[in-house]
């Protein structure tokens, strides 16, 4: 066809003649293709392709608790309940000052969770909680360091009791962004204070047998380096002491595939939080649900593959949908299914 406008076409063809031709090529083409401009043979092949499973992982499914609206909408046992009839192998349980797991209840109240959640079918694959940001080991504060190691305490008898062995530990921060409460701790000052606090940890952790692991930050300014991380984790010559790895906290400048091959072995577990690079917001709305990001899904699988990893991904997200809540955790478990090649 003439690169021309239609209305003065050449060479013998008249508008009609061009658009008539035009509509004959268009209905010979959606006649061959199917939907997105694919033959429809190809789109055949491409569905039956989407069906068939991927490479199989053998790593073990678990979901955050902050996943659920608990516990304004769902108590610990709905939550139980969803997770394993979503099909998560297990769920991580979050310590607070004021909930099921807190100050407030003792080994009575976490043997109940731990048998209701064996009557359940459902693992508790670790223990995490946000008040390593408003009790830092690394504050200038001598009362909230105090404080933070009795909470520390406290959550690794919890793991105990609830028959875990994993218990996150934010080991300090340079900087806290999200509080006005913290002032700037400078790098070295940082690092002591953060390595005689986990240190004083280690007794009571080889005790109860439970696992210290040390989470990558980034947004906390410090062990920004997979290397640092490394070489924190090894000064402890500890083998209570390892890393819980975070593939989300990282995303902003850094990619998890490039930190697990170096972590390798000592990554003892895992939280599978998705990121988008595509925004400038730096804070917890930067999270996604799951696949719904730009990381590397398949290269952060291989690269645990390649390390032998076979522990929990945990998903870890901090907003529960306000309506039909359920529907997250089960897109969730679909999701992780795929990955995983089991669906």
């Amino acid at each position: 066809m003439s690169d021309l406008p239609v209305e003065h076409a050449s060479d013998g063809f008249s508008r009609r003649a061009v658009l008539g031709s035009a509509l004959a090529a268009a209905g010979t083409v959606a006649a061959l293709h199917g939907p997105f401009g694919l033959a429809r043979p190809a789109v055949a092949a491409v569905a039956a392709d989407a069906a068939r499973p991927g490479k199989r992982y053998a790593m073990k499914k678990s979901i955050n608790q902050w996943a659920f609206p608990y516990p304004d909408k769902m108590s610990i046992e709905q939550c139980l309940k969803l997770a394993k009839a979503a099909g998560f192998d297990a769920i991580e349980l979050n310590y607070d000052l004021d909930n099921d797991l807190s100050p407030k209840s003792d080994t009575k109240e976490y043997t109940a969770i731990r048998q209701m959640a064996d009557k359940i079918g459902i693992q508790i694959s670790g223990i995490c909680s946000f008040l390593f940001w408003p009790y830092p080991f690394t504050s200038h504060d001598p009362a909230k360091r105090a404080r933070a190691l009795e909470l520390a305490g406290l959550i690794a008898r919890a793991a105990h009791d609830l028959g875990t062995e994993n218990v996150l530990v934010v080991p300090g921060a340079v900087h806290i962004p999200w509080r006005t409460d913290y002032e700037p701790v400078a790098n070295d000052l940082c690092l002591s204070r953060a390595k005689e606090a986990i240190g004083k940890l280690i007794p009571a952790a080889e005790k109860l047998k439970v696992n210290l692991n040390m989470e990558n930050i980034f947004f906390n300014g410090f062990l920004m380096t997979p290397m640092e991380m490394n070489e924190f984790v090894d000064s402890f010559h500890s083998d209570r002491i390892h890393v819980h790895f975070d593939t989300g906290n990282i995303m902003q400048y850094q990619f998890p595939e490039h930190w697990i091959p170096i972590l390798g072995k000592r990554i003892k577990n895992v939280h599978l939080k998705e990121f988008t690079k595509k925004g400038t917001d730096s804070s917890l709305e930067s999270f996604r649900p799951l696949l719904d990001g730009t990381t590397n899904w398949p290269a952060v699988l291989e690269a645990f593959e390649k390390i032998d990893y076979r522990g929990y991904l945990t998903f870890e997200y901090f907003h529960p949908y306000q309506h039909w809540p359920e529907a997250l955790v089960y897109q969730t478990a679909d999701s992780l299914d795929r990955m995983l090649g089991i669906k």
